[in-house]
């Protein structure tokens, strides 16, 4: 019998409220388009993948900072969905968000690195599944600028359906949570919570990735055994540990005095998992190490070679409501009275009132399952060395694991295990 598969999954939405003048701007409902094909394949892209990386790290580095357990987001869609709100931004508002997101501040570089991107993650014939959808959910009878629709659509997919959040607030509110559960064969339900749209609702961007894959090399369920997991040096669990300690259990290695890195592609090999184990069990250190030029050399010295694996097998689910977190980060006029997206209606009266992002990730012998959820809700007025003999790689106390595309470099979703169990 075929094995099961595994899935990842990854969404962000923006809600943005407004009052003003109404006026229709209709568009046919859709769930989501693919952005205009463009020249160049994955190459070029070196712009908008640092800067996601960038803020991956950054945001980890927050996070870490106030969560004592398990981690798990996707920095690109948390990117992807803000990106579509910063193209409506202007002055202050766009200065800060370019800032913390580190978006290319060159219009034209940025939209087509974007677009090159997702014309590559959603191309076909993979032997994995992935897949990237965006979408805007309008107010019926609120006037948009059609250069920001239309620069949204064609650059980054997102097609405008039309939704009455004045009259039916709650409605709109399952039509989108019903989108996102459909672009995530299920796997988050209830995004958006009762009352975080109402009737000063104008706009809703929402922004999905999907992804399904196999190890290229998988581990074998019969070996599988209960072991202990050290969660710090006074605690531990029983977790089942999956192993690789075969002649052909040969992956991309490295260590350093600080940690080993092993990388375990899937199928296809156009993307991996790489996993940060911390030696004498010092994640602080590796932590506070964590940026985008210690991880091009950790993976510049990585070697093909023949590794003994342990890697627990994991199950566990994270929400962040990161308004606080994006304020805290340098972006706060985004959420107030002064915010300034008047790029997208001519006025100055949107702002954002809350952004929400919501995560879930397994891993086990046939491969990884992941999803995650982004809302970014604006509303009107008111207020993320080497070894001779064969290495041991023993994931049996808190690690850090990046999900990403090996070409680019891009970094899908970001974790961190602290106790398996959970």
């Amino acid at each position: 019998m075929k094995r099961k598969t595994l899935a990842g999954v990854l969404i962000i939405l923006v809600i943005i409220v407004a009052g003003g003048l109404l006026i229709s701007r209709k568009r046919s409902p859709s769930p989501g388009v693919k952005p205009e094909k463009s020249s160049g394949g994955s190459s070029g892209v070196a712009n908008v993948v640092e800067a996601n990386n960038q803020f991956a790290f950054e945001y980890y580095s927050h996070l870490k900072n106030r969560e004592t357990g398990n981690i798990f987001f996707s920095p690109f869609s948390i990117s992807s969905a803000l990106v579509m709100t910063y193209e409506g931004a202007r002055e202050q508002t766009a200065k800060e968000m370019q800032s913390v997101l580190h978006f290319p501040a060159d219009d034209n570089l940025r939209r087509t690195e974007y677009l090159k991107i997702f014309n590559e993650l959603n191309k076909k014939d993979k032997k994995y599944e992935l897949n990237i959808a965006n979408a805007l959910w309008a107010q019926e009878d609120y006037q948009f600028l059609s250069d920001y629709i239309d620069t949204v659509e064609k650059y980054y997919g997102g097609k405008t359906n039309n939704l009455d959040f004045v009259k039916d607030p709650e409605g709109s509110r399952v039509t989108i949570n019903d989108w996102v559960e459909k672009q995530t064969k299920d796997k988050i339900k209830d995004l958006i919570p009762q009352g975080v749209i109402n009737d000063m609702t104008r706009l809703v961007l929402t922004n999905a990735i999907y992804f399904k894959g196999e190890w290229v090399k998988q581990f074998d369920k019969e070996n599988t055994t209960d072991e202990d997991f050290r969660i710090n040096e006074n605690d531990s669990v029983k977790v089942p540990m999956m192993q690789r300690t075969d002649e052909e259990a040969e992956f991309n290695y490295a260590e350093n005095k600080d940690l080993q890195i092993l990388e375990m592609p899937y199928s296809g090999e156009d993307l991996s998992m790489l996993i940060l184990l911390p030696k004498n069990d010092d994640l602080a250190k590796v932590e506070n190490s964590l940026s985008t030029e210690n991880l091009a050399q950790w993976k510049k010295d990585l070697k093909k070679q023949r590794v003994e694996v342990f890697v627990p097998k994991f199950k566990f689910e994270t929400k962040y409501l990161m308004t606080e977190d994006l304020k805290a980060m340098g972006m706060p006029t985004a959420f107030g009275l002064g915010a300034d997206f008047s790029g997208m209606d001519g006025k100055k009266d949107l702002f954002i009132s809350a952004v929400i992002h919501q995560a879930f990730v397994e891993v086990n012998e046939e491969g990884t399952e992941a999803a995650a959820a982004t809302g970014v809700v604006m509303m009107l007025g008111a207020l993320p060395g080497e070894e001779t003999k064969i290495p041991v790689f023993r994931a049996d106390h808190p690690f850090i694991f990046l999900i990403q595309e090996k070409n680019s470099g891009n970094i899908l979703f970001v974790g961190r295990v602290v106790n398996p169990a959970l």
